[in-house]
């Protein structure tokens, strides 16, 4: 108790000073981590607290830290090197399930329990029509993964042992996706939880729009947002402080510079657009603890908001894909060229 109250305390001082400040001498920055994978983009991450993290991305590779960032360990299933992995979901240092992404078999499911020595597969897609794209776990146990439409409906897979094994759920209670809708697996966050709920958000279509369900994937319903929609374009991340309360970013990747109504938020259940948006393509987006403070990264840079996403301010214009921060308030980004950061405030 005495932890969360210091935590609350210091996003409420972070926030007062980022908001008066313009962030000179208080400001949030990166502090890039020496990961020695240079080739690799990690679009999954999962950190766990200020010393461990993981993160995943293309060539197989998984690496872990148990120090902060200090050093990496490449712990990476060995026959997952020809696969892209695009999140990933871990719970502590040991105990982590991994997506890998593509048609038929390349989506697959990884789950280790000894800190990457050793993985079981714990799926492997047999649709050639299904397309798995990012993944959440609502508890310790309970775990979704969304799939792309297949027969004109959003594919949720299940499980409910930890990720140690997983079954798609029944189609009957998912709403029908429109043309050319689809989810965008760009940094893990497509598909999120909180309070037991979960959340998904599409593009491609007519419209942008979120997807929830109160009942572990068997029934969503469907709200359009103001984010527009388009091949390439529409909702690339979501980020929920409790189901009331979400932020929703994207674009259109294939034009990273330039992205109007790029950033919305949810009030109730209501999606407004944000009064001052990022202006270019954002592919994540993550909550600061439990208060109003929320950042958004994509490859053009990254984003602050003091006042729970209705104005965002640049603070860098490094290139990051993903962006979670942890229980105890600490926050990671990962992306191209094996780039790994931790947010600091000093």
């Amino acid at each position: 108790m005495m932890l969360h109250r210091k935590l609350s305390i210091v996003i409420a001082g972070v926030a007062v000073l980022a908001a008066t400040a313009g962030f000179t001498g208080h400001g949030p920055h990166w502090q890039l981590s020496e990961t020695g994978a240079p080739t690799v983009r990690f679009r999954g991450l999962a950190p766990v607290s200020g010393e461990v993290a993981w993160v995943a991305g293309t060539a197989g590779t998984v690496l872990r830290t148990v120090d902060g960032g200090r050093s990496w360990s490449s712990v990476g299933p060995p026959d997952a090197a020809a696969l892209q992995f695009r999140d990933i979901e871990a719970v502590d240092a040991r105990t982590a399930v991994a997506l890998t992404i593509g048609n038929g078999t390349d989506s697959r499911i990884y789950r280790t329990s000894d800190g990457g020595r050793s993985w079981t597969t714990a799926f492997t897609n047999q649709d050639p029509n299904a397309f798995y794209d990012c993944m959440t776990f609502l508890d310790r146990r309970h775990g979704l993964a969304l799939s792309d439409p297949v027969d004109g409906k959003f594919r949720i897979l299940a499980t409910s042992d930890g990720g140690r094994s997983w079954a798609v759920r029944p189609t009957a209670g998912m709403p029908a996706a429109l043309d050319g809708e689809f989810a965008f697996a760009a940094s893990g966050t497509c598909l999120v939880s909180s309070g037991g709920q979960a959340f998904f958000a599409s593009g491609g279509g007519s419209s942008s729009r979120v997807f929830s369900s109160a009942d572990g994937g068997y029934h969503w319903s469907v709200t359009s947002t103001p984010i527009p929609s388009g091949p390439s374009a529409g909702i690339y991340s979501l980020a929920y402080r409790d189901p009331a309360h979400g932020l929703a970013v994207g674009g259109d990747y294939a034009t990273p510079a330039a992205a109007p109504s790029g950033a919305a938020y949810l009030r109730g259940h209501t999606w407004t657009v944000a009064r001052t948006v990022p202006g270019e393509y954002r592919s994540g987006a993550a909550w600061i603890g439990r208060g109003p403070l929320a950042l958004a990264v994509g490859p053009t840079g990254s984003d602050l908001s003091v006042d729970g996403g209705r104005n965002w301010k640049s603070f860098d214009t490094g290139s990051f894909d993903a962006v979670l921060c942890a229980g105890d308030g600490s926050c990671w980004a990962s992306g191209e060229q094996g780039r790994v950061a931790r947010l600091s405030w000093h």
